[in-house]
């Protein structure tokens, strides 16, 4: 069978939607409710944690080329398998730490291995199983994961209401192993499969875009940082934010639009999205973001549009989690996609750490609208690289070639 016409059977779509859920919940999302009791025991601040965190994401976004890397030689299947068992462990250390050094290496390590169990890898395993469904299974695969916090933050509560944080951790380790490792074993039966059969094929299709390859993936992992940064920058500051532009309590409120928002981009991408290439879209998601900082500063202090700004950010968020796999399955192919996958996550996770400091330094120095200016500056800059993509390859083959979109 030719690997164009496999298809990603729904259980495993299904089962990977179901870690990707715990994956983001225990390793990303439960964090900021167990903060302040991790601060209290670990006799520390609280931004002291978020610091760590912040490092660890740096430090882990370096580990992401590695991870695509072996997901292309191995499977990706095989590699989220031993991400789930190093994810466990890393938690059971972080659980068990004595103190402030102990937990920050433990930390560190959990996103080490979170680059083996998150998107970047989930995504390769997809398109080395799912053939020419590859995109679309992406778009279902985001769709299920947005729901991540919305389960996580009150079942971390919930949990930690019951339970100490140490508890919750250890609790989550074994979601790994009891939940995770068998769907990521099952996927690699079929990862394993399709990667011999991608290396017999793989003269089948090209590996880059007609034109400039080099210049059209540095423009891509250009869009993906600058946007990256814009969006974590806004994302964690966004209550604080409103509240200062005199929303005051219904900051709250606001906020809260965004997660719905991007669930409900992502459901409009899978319905009307089927024609659209994924290089305008990626245009689109990035634009987003600065046009939601426009209307809110233009609007301010008028509720309606704080929530069209809220919705904006969440819709632009949802569509760059899309084309963050689609992109470069649409421009370079299926072959060595893991390693291109491993390097734009590096290039988003690296910016997106950095971002939410830089934001206050900002907003400590030029005020709130004028970081937020800033921010916005920066959107459309992300934008402005992703349009050039499209550009460069019409200027290098003469025509306007891009790879058209594999058939549903």
């Amino acid at each position: 069978m030719r690997i164009s016409d496999v298809k990603l059977p729904v259980r495993a779509l299904a089962g990977l939607g179901a870690t990707q859920v715990i994956g983001y919940g225990t390793l990303y999302y439960c964090l900021s409710i167990l903060v302040p009791d991790i601060a209290r025991d670990l006799a520390v601040s609280e931004q002291r944690v978020y610091g760590m965190f912040s490092v660890a994401l740096l430090i882990g976004a370096f580990a992401a080329p590695m991870s695509g890397k072996l997901a292309d030689r191995w499977g990706a299947g095989r590699v989220m398998a031993a991400g789930s068992c190093g994810a466990a462990l890393t938690l059971v250390l972080a659980a068990l730490s004595s103190g402030p050094v102990s937990f920050a290496l433990a930390l560190t390590m959990t996103q080490v291995v979170a680059t083996g169990v998150l998107y970047s890898t989930a995504f390769t395993a997809i398109v080395q199983a799912g053939g020419r469904r590859a995109q679309t299974s992406i778009v279902h695969l985001t769709l299920i994961a947005g729901f991540a916090s919305s389960l996580f933050w009150p079942l971390t509560t919930w949990l930690h209401a019951r339970m100490s944080w140490q508890e919750v951790l250890l609790l989550y380790a074994a979601m790994h192993v009891l939940v995770c490792l068998p769907v990521h074993l099952g996927i690699a039966r079929l990862t394993s499969g399709a990667v011999v059969a991608a290396r017999a094929a793989s003269s089948e299709e090209p590996t880059s875009p007609a034109g400039n390859g080099k210049l059209t993936f540095l423009l891509m992992l250009l869009g993906f940082a600058i946007e990256g940064y814009a969006l974590s920058a806004m994302l964690v500051h966004m209550v604080p934010l409103t509240q200062a532009l005199g929303f005051g309590a219904a900051g709250l409120l606001i906020a809260s639009l965004f997660g719905p928002a991007q669930v409900a981009s992502r459901l409009i991408n899978l319905l009307f999205g089927g024609g659209l290439s994924q290089t305008w879209l990626a245009v689109i998601a990035a634009v987003l973001v600065p046009i939601g900082i426009v209307i809110l500063l233009s609007t301010t202090p008028w509720f309606a549009g704080a929530v069209i700004f809220a919705v904006c950010m969440g819709l632009g968020s949802g569509l760059t989690s899309i084309v963050g796999g689609t992109l470069p399955l649409e421009l370079f192919g299926r072959k060595g996609y893991g390693r291109r996958m491993g390097w734009c996550m590096t290039a988003k996770q690296m910016t997106s750490a950095v971002a939410p400091v830089m934001m206050s330094i900002s907003m400590a120095g030029i005020g709130v609208h004028g970081a937020l200016w800033v921010v916005t500056a920066a959107g459309l800059a992300g934008a402005g690289a992703f349009a050039l993509i499209p550009l460069t390859l019409r200027a290098s083959a003469g025509s306007a070639v891009i790879p058209s979109r594999p058939n549903p």
